[in-house]
C-alpha cells in the first residue's frame, strides 16, 4: 500500500523470491557453514597423516586445496549474488515486510552484512595463501588455525539470520515489548539455529562425498580414507540434524504445523503429503547407508551411489526452506503483518474505509461504474497479488476454475459471497482487507480476466499512480485550508 508493487505476472512473485532463497541456502550450508570446518578438518589431517621430515602429505593436500576451489568460487559467485539477491528480490517483492524487519533488526542486520562481507574475504584469505601455507609447519598451522576461525564466522551469519527466520515466524514477546533483545530472542530462534547447524555439516559430507569422487582416481590411495572420513563426519552429524528437527517440529506453533500439507506443494499435492515423509526419511536414510557402506567397503563406492544421497539430500533441504516458507501464512510476520503487506491491526480501519483511499499508489479514491474494472484492478494488486497471478502460477483464475468448473465463466455473486470467509476455509489465506465497493470491484476484475485472457503487469513496466489524495499539493492545500479556518 505504501509501495509501487513489482509484479511478475507470468512466474509468481513469491516464487522468484523461493529460487534465489533454495539456490543460496544449498551454497551456504553445503559449500560454507557446513565446509568450511569440513574441509579445515581434512586440512589438518593432512599434516597429522604426513611423515616426520613432511610438513603436510602432498598428495592428500592437493586433494583438499581442489575441494575448497569449488568451494571458494562458488560461494563468493553465486553464493554472494543469490544472498544479496534474496533481499534485494524480497525488497521488490514484499517491501512492507523488509522495512519492518529492517526497524526492528536494524543494528543485527547491519552486523551480519559486516559479518558477510568479512566471511567473503576471509574466505578469498584462506583460498589464496593456501599454497604459501606449505612452505613451514608454522606457516601450515597458522593457515589451519585460520580455517577454524573462518568457520565460526561463516556460522556467526547464519547465527544472525536464522533469528531473522525465527522472528518472522513467530514473533513471541516481540508484539508486547517491541525491542531488539525480544525479537532475537523469538521462540523459533534457538531450535531452528540447532537444527540448521548439524545440517549444514551433513549437506557439506554429501558435498565431500561427490567432490572426493570427482578429484580422485580409483587406483588412488588418498580415496578410501579421505572416504571414510567423511562417512564418520556424517554419522556423527546426521543424528543431531534429526533429533534437532524433532525439537524444532515439536516448538513449531500448531496453526503452522497444519499447513504443512499444503506447503510443501499445491492443495492438489496435500493427499501426497504422507508420500512426501517417505521421501525425506528415504533421503536421511541413504545418506546414513552411504557413510556406512563407505565404512565397511571403501573402494566398492562408485560416483551414482553417491550422487543419489547427494541428490537426495539436497532435495531435503530445498524442501525444507519451502515448507518453512509457506507455513508461516496467513502472515509474512508472524501476528503482526498478513502476506498481502497489511498490518493485522490496520484490518478495521481498512475494511470500514476501503484499501483504496489508504493506498499511497493508486488513481481511484471512488469507485463507480466507469472505473469500477480498474478499481478492481488496484485492489488485486494490493491484496492479492503477492501470492497470486492473473494467467501465471498459481493464477486466480485456475483458483476459482477449480471450485466452480474448468472453463465455465466465473459468477461474479459467488466469488463476492466466498472471498470474504475464504480465510476461514483455506486458513492460509489472509481475510479480505477492503470493503463491500472494492469487493465488487474485485469480483468484477475477476471475470473480466478469465474472459479476456488479460495479464497484470507490475509497477516495473506499467508505472504508479499516485493517490491524489496523498500527493505533496493536496497536503499543502489542506494545510491552507487549517490555517485559514483557524
Amino acid at each position: 500500500m505504501d509501495f509501487p508493487l513489482f509484479h511478475l505476472d507470468w512466474l509468481n512473485d513469491r516464487f522468484l523470491i523461493a529460487m534465489i532463497a533454495i539456490i543460496h541456502v544449498f551454497i551456504n550450508h553445503g559449500l560454507a557453514v557446513g565446509f568450511l570446518p569440513y574441509i579445515t578438518l581434512l586440512e589438518q589431517q593432512g599434516v597429522v597423516k604426513s611423515g616426520p621430515e613432511d610438513i603436510t602429505d602432498l598428495a592428500w593436500d592437493k586433494m583438499v586445496h581442489r575441494m575448497m576451489m569449488v568451494g571458494f568460487v562458488i560461494t563468493t559467485t553465486m553464493g554472494a549474488m543469490t544472498g544479496v539477491g534474496i533481499w534485494f528480490s524480497a525488497a521488490l517483492i514484499s517491501p512492507n515486510s523488509i522495512g519492518s524487519l529492517i526497524r526492528v533488526f536494524y543494528w543485527g542486520w547491519f552486523t551480519e552484512w559486516i559479518v558477510f562481507v568479512l566471511e567473503v574475504v576471509f574466505i578469498m584469505i584462506y583460498f589464496l595463501t593456501w599454497k604459501n601455507s606449505n612452505k613451514s609447519l608454522r606457516a601450515k598451522q597458522r593457515h589451519i588455525r585460520f580455517g577454524w576461525f573462518l568457520s565460526g564466522f561463516s556460522w556467526l551469519t547464519m547465527a544472525i539470520i536464522v533469528a531473522i527466520l525465527g522472528f518472522m515466524m513467530d514473533p513471541g514477546n516481540w508484539i508486547q515489548e517491541q525491542s531488539l533483545v525480544s525479537a532475537l530472542t523469538n521462540p523459533i530462534y534457538l531450535p531452528q539455529l540447532l537444527f540448521r547447524t548439524p545440517t549444514a555439516m551433513v549437506v557439506a559430507g554429501a558435498f565431500g562425498f561427490l567432490l572426493i569422487m570427482l578429484f580422485t582416481k580409483k587406483s588412488s590411495a588418498i580415496r578410501p580414507t579421505a572416504l571414510k572420513t567423511t562417512a564418520i563426519w556424517v554419522l556423527l552429524w546426521l543424528p543431531l540434524s534429526i533429533l534437532a528437527s524433532i525439537y524444532y517440529y515439536n516448538v513449531i506453533p500448531d496453526a503452522m504445523t497444519a499447513n504443512m500439507s499444503t506447503a510443501v506443494g499445491t492443495m492438489d499435492f496435500a493427499k501426497y503429503y504422507d508420500l512426501l515423509k517417505y521421501i525425506i526419511l528415504i533421503a536421511t536414510s541413504s545418506l546414513a547407508l552411504l557413510a556406512i557402506w563407505t565404512l565397511w567397503k571403501p573402494k566398492k563406492v562408485n560416483l551414482i551411489i553417491v550422487i543419489i544421497p547427494f541428490v537426495l539430500s539436497l532435495g531435503f533441504l530445498g524442501i525444507f526452506e519451502r515448507v518453512r516458507e509457506f507455513i508461516r501464512k496467513p502472515y509474512v510476520i508472524g501476528n503482526y503483518m498478513y502476506s498481502n503487506l497489511i498490518r493485522e491491526e490496520d484490518y478495521p480501519l481498512l475494511q470500514r474505509d476501503g484499501i483504496l483511499k489508504h493506498s499511497t499508489y493508486t488513481s481511484i479514491t471512488e469507485i463507480t461504474e466507469e472505473n469500477k474494472l480498474e478499481a478492481g484492478k488496484d485492489v488485486f494488486m494490493i491484496a492479492c497479488s503477492r501470492c497470486h497471478t492473473s494467467q501465471g502460477i498459481n493464477s486466480i483464475i485456475y483458483v476459482f476454475e477449480k471450485m466452480y468448473g474448468i472453463g465455465k465463466p466465473l459468477d461474479i455473486n459467488s466469488m463476492k459471497a466466498y472471498i470474504p470467509n475464504m480465510h476461514n476455509g483455506r486458513t492460509y489465506m489472509p481475510p479480505y482487507p477492503g470493503n463491500e465497493e472494492e469487493l465488487d470491484a474485485l469480483a468484477h476484475y475477476i471475470f473480466y480476466l478469465q474472459q479476456s485472457g488479460a495479464t497484470l503487469e507490475g509497477a516495473q513496466s506499467a508505472g504508479a499512480h499516485l493517490n491524489p489524495t496523498h500527493s505533496v499539493e493536496h497536503f499543502i492545500e489542506q494545510k491552507l485550508n487549517n490555517n485559514k479556518n483557524e
